[in-house]
Order: structure tokens, then C-alpha cells, then sequence
């Protein structure tokens, strides 16, 4: 009884031992790294790190084509020692400087458009518009900005749209290379764009009127 009492009171709890550092390799795996560390010997402390990066590999072997996996495993390895396991790598060993490094920042696009409820690539389609030869070609292409023009400012403002205002908007994007107004082109009607939202409209309702239904019909009925 004494014996079993000593062996719960020798019981080691997670709490209590030191923290994982990479815990997906669980602690059998840091006691391994701890071993190896312990070792005097240089030719037995690498015959050991490289038992140690074996069974790394084997437990993942999906990865073993991926290019480089070799060199993650031996910089985990590095990292569970916490730097201090000195083994030979075929690898450069990267130092806890590196590890925590911070990347340098990116850089984003720093462009504010004027009129930003029709995206940042509207510019781009203009310029490249801008770039073909006059004809039919650009005269298709220059129509169909104007009018993705238009889907994208009734998706932000409103029901409706006046034809110039795009056309005042295009010609002002395009520094003036582009004008429809005078060519007295007219675009998709708005209905055209607009004509799938009154169905929204409508199937929300009805789903409204059903679940008020439901509740009116579970109102009278008693609940076990």
C-alpha cells in the first residue's frame, strides 16, 4: 500500500514539467532533443540526431517530396534544443537571431481613386483602352466599361443612374480621351441591372410570412 502511495506521489503532471516547445512532436520527442544534448561524445551526439530526424521524417512521410523538408526538419531539431544542441547539419543553422527576426513590411498599392465604388481595376481597363488603336475593337471595349461603370455605381448609390453622369465619370478618368456623351451612345438599361433584386425582395417576404405562420400555428399548441 505504502509502495502504491509513493508511486502516486512520484506521478509526473504536465504542469509541472517544463513547456514543449514545439508541442506537435509531443514529449517523448523533447526528452529525445534532451538526450542528445546530454551526450559528451561529438560522433555519438550526431548518430543520435540523425536517429532523432529519421523518425521526424517517418512520422510525416506525405512531406517527404515537398523540396526543403529536409532542412525544416533539421531547424526544428534546432529549435527543440533551443539552439544549444551542437551536432553537425548538412544544412546552414539558423540562430534564434534569425528565428526572431521580424520580415520587412509590405508594401501596398498607395492609389485612393476618386470614385472608389467602381473599384481599383476600372483605371487599369480604361488605360488599356486607351492604348488600342481607334475602331470597332476600342469602340466595344470603351462600351463595355461604361457600362460595367454603371452596374458598379447602382450596386453603391441608387436605383437609377443618368447615362451622362457615367459618361461625365469616364470621360474624367480618362483624362478626357474617352467620350460617349458626344458620340451619343446609350447603355444597358437600369432595370437590365436591377432586375434580379424585386425577386430578393419578394422570396424574403414570403419566407417572412411562412415563419410568422409557423409561429402563430405553434402558438396553441401545448408543450410536453
Amino acid at each position: 500500500m505504502n509502495l502504491a502511495n509513493n508511486e502516486v506521489f512520484n506521478l509526473e503532471y504536465n504542469t509541472e514539467r517544463p513547456q514543449l516547445i514545439i508541442p506537435e512532436y509531443g514529449r517523448h520527442f523533447q526528452k529525445m532533443v534532451d538526450y542528445a544534448m546530454s551526450i559528451e561524445n561529438d560522433e555519438e551526439r550526431n548518430k543520435v540526431a540523425q536517429s532523432i530526424i529519421s523518425v521526424m521524417g517517418n512520422l510525416q512521410p506525405h512531406f517527404r517530396d515537398v523540396p526543403d523538408f529536409q532542412h525544416k526538419l533539421w531547424d526544428q531539431l534546432f529549435i527543440m534544443s533551443d539552439f544549444k544542441l551542437k551536432v553537425d547539419s548538412p544544412y546552414p543553422i539558423t540562430t534564434k537571431e534569425m528565428l526572431l527576426e521580424r520580415p520587412e513590411p509590405l508594401e501596398y498599392p498607395q492609389n485612393y481613386p476618386k470614385y472608389r465604388f467602381y473599384g481599383n481595376n476600372i483605371k487599369q481597363m480604361i488605360d488599356v483602352a486607351m492604348s488600342w488603336e481607334k475602331g470597332d475593337k476600342r469602340d466595344g471595349l470603351e462600351y463595355a466599361i461604361a457600362n460595367h461603370m454603371k452596374k458598379c455605381y447602382l450596386n453603391w448609390n441608387k436605383d437609377t443612374v443618368d447615362d451622362k453622369i457615367i459618361f461625365k465619370h469616364l470621360h474624367e478618368l480618362s483624362d478626357g480621351e474617352i467620350d460617349l456623351a458626344v458620340e451619343g451612345e446609350h447603355l444597358t438599361d437600369s432595370g437590365q441591372f436591377l432586375k434580379n433584386r424585386p425577386a430578393k425582395q419578394n422570396s424574403n417576404r414570403s419566407n417572412n410570412k411562412k415563419s410568422t405562420n409557423n409561429r402563430n400555428t405553434n402558438r396553441g399548441k401545448k408543450r410536453y
